[in-house]
């Protein structure tokens, strides 16, 4: 089954004597029937403030230059504030500006917090509690109604929601190909590898990951690079040199993200 393969339900087999099991029922590749890839992803990060939204932005920038129908979802959103009577997230922001697909933004982003602290304490603030099943509801919303869907995760890999729900489950409940930003900055090796190992260990494909370099004054920064180089099993798919001012026009000039399934082949 291919990264590319629609997520279906599962069957339960009952085997006499024994407790049901789940098989997952195998569905053709559309590729096969001559239809297009549908490119989505799931983008985290090493930690927060270290670019997530900038490289979510610049890979919506591309799809939307090469003609694809494309939305940003950004599914919890802290620190928001109110404008016109509505509240706004700066990041959540970035990521309908770069789109060509527009929905509501209770679609785009369900949990918008005010409190701009960790999710979990933000929504308790809010008095309010951050569940799955809206989130994968507004999901699959937005992949009707797109092409191409981005979306971008909060903080780093394993940022609380609540008592029983974090982002990294969130990625498996949406099961998308994990995209990873690695912030260079002093630490950035621990981080990035044990990032690394939590999407591995929960079964979700790592389909690479990008630099971005955010300390202008870091020392070594290319030994740290070919350092994750040799130790992440995936590709490195750019590295966004420091932008004083930072636009996802700019730093999609330095990501490739030609070869990936789904991935939209270059026109002519």
């Amino acid at each position: 089954m291919s990264l590319n393969d629609p997520i279906v339900p599962v069957v339960t087999e009952q085997v006499p004597g024994a407790e049901a099991v789940l098989v997952a029922e195998p569905q053709p590749s559309l590729a096969a029937e001559g239809l297009p890839f549908r490119f989505c992803c799931f983008v985290t990060g090493t930690d927060t403030e270290i670019g997530k939204t900038l490289v979510s932005a610049a890979i919506l920038h591309m799809l939307v230059a090469g003609g694809v129908r494309a939305c940003g979802m950004k599914p919890v959103a802290a620190g928001a504030t109110e404008r016109h009577g509505e509240l706004h997230n700066d990041d959540a922001d970035m990521l309908v500006a770069e789109s060509s697909v527009h929905l509501p933004v209770n679609i785009t982003t369900p949990y918008m917090l005010r409190a701009a602290c960790a999710p979990h304490i933000a929504a308790k603030l809010d008095g309010v509690t951050i569940e799955p099943v809206p989130i994968i509801a507004a999901y699959a919303e937005i992949a009707a109604a797109s092409d191409a869907v981005v979306v971008e995760g909060v903080g780093g890999f394993r940022v609380p929601f609540s008592d029983l729900f974090d982002s990294a489950q969130l990625a498996e409940q949406l099961n998308l190909p994990v995209i990873l930003v690695v912030g260079l900055r002093l630490g950035c090796i621990s981080h990035a590898l044990l990032t690394v190992e939590a999407i591995i260990a929960r079964g979700l494909v790592l389909a690479g990951w990008v630099v971005n370099e955010i300390d202008p004054d870091m020392q070594f920064a290319d030994e740290n690079v070919e350092a994750l180089a040799e130790r992440i099993p995936a590709r490195l798919l750019g590295r966004i040199p420091y932008l004083e001012q930072p636009t996802a026009a700019r730093a999609a000039k330095f990501i490739d993200l030609a070869g990936l399934p789904g991935w939209p082949s270059a026109r002519d």
